[in-house]
């Protein structure tokens, strides 16, 4: 995706910095839409954060500042090697709306394609009805449901699970 000073590109271990920037941001900006925590990553040493991009993460540039985010994750055992996981999705708050989460996708499975992987899974906060609307928008189906998958500030929250074939 190009467009409107926007830009999305595949971002490598020696970018760590572009990483921790927006990895921070949307943890600390959503803090219960992720599983994470901003402790969690705040204390990893660089080393950690370059280790994190072994698996592949997008990055959606206004200009050269990170806006967006979007990270894969490949099943490794052979039999599953067809399948990931979208992880770390996040949008900042004023470029909602704006196409911003869909460029993101497409460019993420344009990617899983050219890898073979031919489904794509996720899990979203229940209590996100806009990203799961996009979700579902985006043809993503809900196959499950994990009561109490995540607690923020000592209240459950449910879990959904969602996937989408990307081929026939």
């Amino acid at each position: 995706m190009s467009g409107n000073g926007i830009t999305i590109r595949h971002i490598g271990a020696d970018e760590f910095d572009i990483f921790r920037r927006i990895r921070l941001e949307a943890l600390r900006v959503e803090p219960s839409s992720f599983a994470s925590s901003a402790e969690d990553w705040e204390v990893l040493s660089d080393k950690e954060w370059r280790q994190r991009l072994t698996d592949p993460v997008f990055v959606a540039f206004r200009d050269d500042e990170p806006v967006g985010v979007m990270g894969l994750l490949r099943q490794r055992s052979s039999k599953m090697a067809h399948r990931a996981t979208l992880i770390m999705v996040y949008v900042r708050k004023d470029l909602r709306g704006m196409g911003l989460a869909k460029g993101l996708l497409d460019t993420v499975i344009a990617y899983a394609l050219s890898e073979g992987i031919v489904q794509l899974e996720l899990v979203v906060s229940a209590e996100n009805p806009k990203a799961i609307g996009f979700y579902r928008r985006e043809g993503f189906s809900e196959f499950g449901r994990i009561p109490g998958g995540v607690v923020h500030d000592g209240r459950e929250i449910d879990d959904i699970m969602m996937a989408r074939r990307l081929t026939g």
